[in-house]
């Protein structure tokens, strides 16, 4: 089996809330091959990061079971690493040593530590910037850190918590570029959770739309066939994009969003 290859069988999640059952997750069935790039949208309140955090494995109790290439994965590993909306840098350090702090567990020598470490901030095009502090650093660039930190212990998955939701929109569009560059290049599995259907069209080789009350999986729409553009990423102007967009778009309008709207036309 190739290295990086998850399965999710029969995932389900409750809380309790209030003295009361709450049910985030039911029955969510997914096999993500290795090296995919796996987009899953859905409106707050579906369970999308719920899923990315049992994965990862920040939390444990859950119904069915979560494979890693086999092995039922039980709590945090090496082997899967996350991005968050907020970069969450140390201020205090420099962008190579939070970049480090990813290398803190391994027993590699501190040579090959160095050459990690800045491997990987070339890798992010922030070389020029290892000895700058996050004060010193856009936000966009803040980020690029955070991703190049992540990677650094070359884990098998990537998971990506809506990582650019907090980027002006130019930035934003620049940044999800350099990620879908930075993941071929690793050549590692990636999850990305996003509200944002174009951003989740443009990166994802396949697109989860979820629905909540409970969290489950509504559709699974093939991307990796739209149309390239001349830097090989998705064609964002295609009509095939446009008409996808709007299809999930559809997807995930809220079922009484019909009636109203005629209710007030009339």
């Amino acid at each position: 089996m190739t290295q990086g290859t998850l399965d999710l069988q029969g995932v389900g999640k409750r809380y309790s809330v209030s003295g009361a059952s709450f049910t985030a997750l039911q029955g969510i069935d997914l096999s993500i091959p290795a090296g995919e790039f796996l987009s899953i949208v859905g409106a707050s309140g579906c369970g999308k990061s719920t899923l990315l955090r049992l994965i990862v494995g920040l939390e444990r109790q859950h119904d069915g079971a979560i494979l890693l290439d086999g092995r039922a994965l039980d709590g945090p590993g090496l082997d899967r690493a996350i991005v968050f909306q907020e970069h969450r840098l140390f201020p205090w350090l420099t962008a190579a040593e939070n970049v480090a702090l990813g290398l803190l567990t391994s027993k590699r020598s501190a040579a090959d530590k160095r050459r990690l470490v800045r491997d990987h901030l070339d890798l992010v095009g922030l070389s020029a910037f290892a000895d700058a502090y996050p004060s010193q650093l856009s936000g966009g660039m803040a980020q690029r850190v955070a991703i190049a930190r992540a990677l650094v212990n070359r884990p098998r998955i990537l998971l990506l918590d809506e990582p650019f939701g907090a980027l002006d929109a130019l930035t934003r569009t620049h940044l999800q570029g350099e990620l879908q560059r930075i993941v071929r290049a690793e050549g590692i599995t990636a999850i990305l959770v996003t509200h944002d259907v174009e951003e989740a069209l443009f990166l994802g080789d396949r697109v989860v739309v979820m629905h909540p009350r409970p969290g489950r999986i509504a559709s699974i729409i093939p991307a990796a066939r739209l149309p390239l553009g001349a830097d090989g990423a998705h064609d964002r102007a295609d009509p095939t994009f446009v008409r996808l967009r709007e299809e999930v778009l559809a997807q995930l309008a809220p079922a009484d969003a019909a009636p109203r709207a005629a209710s007030l036309a009339a």
